[in-house]
């Protein structure tokens, strides 16, 4: 592996500087002139992919610094290092252990992009270390672990941000905005959708881990598998040991906008329709899938997910859409229109720049809307956009879509708990197994 040191040394780069009441100083010591009180040093942890729109989100504040890259494969962080200098103009420290990151005092926040079996363990180990939290969505593996997580917020009083970046965005803020004014009526249904074409995953062979990866420390909370050449570094979603398939992966930011905007948390009853359609692989959950979330309030969410098979040649691939008795409102990351009853379209608004809605990096300026409103949070003790507490619940949503399908029936849920009234089986996935010394605590 490519040491910083060593990956400075052969990289060139000039210091840049700015000019402060007639001082010439070098930006590297510019946000500590700024204020130190405000100055955050963050460590993203789990660098592959979705950590580069965090980067580059955190790159965006100019009193903010990373400190750290951590992930298990040296691979990964080679890559990482490089990508660094061309994107931000600095290597930060390289860590393969997220341990002694959050020993580092320096550390003030932690960005989480890691497989979700390791979001919740991580997230609570952090703010046990004094550190606040961004953690990408879903933010748990299972229910357990929102507990988890929503009790250890409210010990360790750290700031948590969940990944769920359409929450900072300026035209959903302004759809959600309208619709508590009434400019669609009553609302009474959410339908969120999320359409793509992947492909098969193959039938893994197992073969010897690479010498590059921790595959150990990979696996950490979830209990040991064999390693095979079709899990890391990203299929690992669509095994149940460590992912929790494509209703959390992508239905948890289409859901919990719905939620948003129809106003409810829990429902009272969850059912679900779905199967594995496409390919004969190692995919361990449906590929394509209806969900429906009815709440107490004659208010009800769907999702359709397809995974694997575009939805529609027409259709954007993912999107919203609030029904409310005098109209409907159309949103996506970028965009917000408003419909009356008969299909005519009354107000679009825009966002100013596009975020990117089915790659893997789902990069855009609603990272750093997101992300800033994570340090106006840590700075200015703001109201966060998707705070844990609240975050959960959306992530609640989508593992009962997931116990429903498992289950087959129509699950009725307790509406202030989430939990499951009338299948004691399916309840039995409520925790995971953990790997001995490695289960969450307070």
């Amino acid at each position: 592996m490519t040491t910083r040191r060593n990956f400075i040394k052969k990289t060139t780069a000039g210091t840049a500087v700015v000019t402060l009441g007639g001082l010439v100083l070098p930006t590297s010591g510019y946000a500590n002139i700024l204020g130190a009180n405000d100055h955050i040093n963050c460590a993203v942890i789990g660098v592959r992919s979705r950590a580069k729109a965090h980067v580059k989100a955190i790159h965006k504040d100019p009193n903010a610094k990373i400190l750290y890259s951590c992930d298990v494969d040296d691979v990964i962080l080679e890559e990482h290092n490089k990508w660094c200098q061309e994107n931000i103009g600095y290597v930060p420290k390289v860590e393969k252990d997220f341990r002694k990151v959050l020993e580092d005092k320096d550390v003030d926040a932690v960005f989480i992009a890691t497989p979700e079996h390791w979001h919740a363990p991580m997230a609570i180990m952090a703010m046990q270390a004094g550190k606040h939290v961004y953690v990408e969505k879903p933010c748990s593996h299972n229910p357990h672990e929102n507990e988890l997580l929503v009790a250890a917020q409210k010990k360790y009083g750290k700031k948590v941000q969940m990944g769920n970046q359409q929450r900072s965005a300026r035209t959903s803020i302004a759809a959600i905005e309208d619709i508590r004014g009434g400019i669609i009526g009553e609302v009474y249904k959410g339908e969120a959708y999320y359409s793509n074409n992947r492909g098969s995953i193959g039938i893994g062979n197992k073969i010897d881990v690479p010498k590059t990866l921790d595959w150990e420390m990979w696996q950490g909370p979830a209990p040991r598998k064999d390693y095979k050449d079709n899990i890391h570094p990203y299929n690992w979603h669509w095994f149940r040991n460590w992912g929790t398939g494509e209703m959390h992966n992508n239905g948890t930011h289409e859901v919990d906008i719905c939620r948003w905007a129809l106003g409810v948390d829990l429902p009272e009853s969850v059912t679900s329709f779905g199967g594995k359609y496409t390919f004969d692989d190692d995919w361990e959950f449906v590929d394509n899938q209806q969900v429906t979330f009815k709440f107490t309030n004659d208010r009800f969410i769907t999702w359709t997910g397809h995974s694997r098979g575009v939805m529609k040649p027409e259709r954007p691939g993912r999107g919203i859409t609030i029904y409310g008795s005098k109209g409907t409102i159309q949103l996506d990351r970028n965009f917000y229109k408003l419909y009356d009853l008969q299909g005519n379209m009354l107000k679009s608004d825009f966002e100013k720049s596009e975020s990117a809605t089915t790659n893997t990096r789902g990069e855009g300026d609603l990272d750093v809307s997101h992300v800033g409103n994570f340090f106006d949070a840590i700075r200015k003790d703001t109201s966060l956009h998707a705070e844990i507490k609240d975050a959960s619940i959306s992530t609640m949503l989508c593992h009962l879509g997931n116990m429903a399908q498992d289950a087959g029936e129509t699950l009725k849920v307790d509406s202030k708990t989430g939990k499951v009234l009338n299948n004691a089986k399916i309840m039995e996935n409520w925790k995971r197994e953990y790997q001995p010394g490695w289960e969450p605590k307070l």
